[in-house]
């Protein structure tokens, strides 16, 4: 009789007990659970009934996926398989990863050009690549491009231009290409603490210190 009990109480204990098998596209993705790296490609989840786990997909350069996944009596009935079929972060495809993001570069001046003449360059040089200046002074030759933002699935990027007098003998300009992303879709361009650095720009910014190097020094 005892034994009859003992294989009962087991019977009942596996019963809650699921399995579930969380699976990814991608062989090395990571699988966290809970916050906890459990695995990589694949991974048995054994649930409690009453308990719930937040499970993720995670790989450099691709989207990151997550569900949440419940025992018994906590949730939804448990599925007996989870897979994530995981996608090329399509902001990372957009952009390359660079020295040239957030960072001051002095451009020396060709002495034959006129401070004026040099100032007329830099603002056409901007306006090829930026749609918007900000600001513009050129007594103080101080130039502020406009935030340009780009929406992408899982990410939102601002981009923009900072040009500042550096020395005025020789005649020296610093220019800043600001890169900055959320990490979410959808933000708000004028969201400023949901943005941090970015050590990426976006393709289509990717001549931009160099047009000043080339156009600017050029005799």
């Amino acid at each position: 009789m005892k034994k009859f009990f003992i294989f009962l109480i087991l019977g009942t204990l596996q019963t809650y007990a699921q399995k579930v098998t969380v699976t990814t596209s991608e062989s090395d993705a990571k699988i966290v659970v809970n916050g906890q790296l459990v695995s990589s490609g694949s991974y048995v989840l054994k649930t409690d009934k009453n308990e719930c786990y937040n499970v993720r997909a995670q790989k450099v350069g691709f989207l990151k996926y997550e569900a949440t996944v419940c025992g018994k009596k906590a949730g939804p009935e448990p599925p007996k398989t989870l897979f994530f079929d995981m996608k090329v972060d399509d902001s990372e495809e957009a952009s390359i990863k660079t020295d040239q993001a957030n960072i001051d570069f002095e451009i020396q001046v060709n002495p034959d050009l006129s401070p004026g003449d040099a100032w007329k360059l830099t603002t056409q040089i901007v306006t090829d690549h930026f749609d918007a200046i900000e600001v513009s002074d050129k007594e103080t030759s101080y130039l502020r491009t406009a935030w340009s933002v780009q929406s992408f699935e899982q990410n939102t990027i601002r981009t923009r231009l900072i040009i500042k007098l550096s020395k005025s003998n020789p005649l020296t300009f610093k220019v800043k290409l600001n890169s900055e992303y959320s990490g979410h879709n959808g933000t708000s361009v004028k969201a400023d603490e949901q943005f941090r650095e970015w050590d990426r720009i976006l393709r289509k910014y990717g001549n931009v210190i160099s047009d000043f190097s080339t156009r600017l020094t050029k005799k």
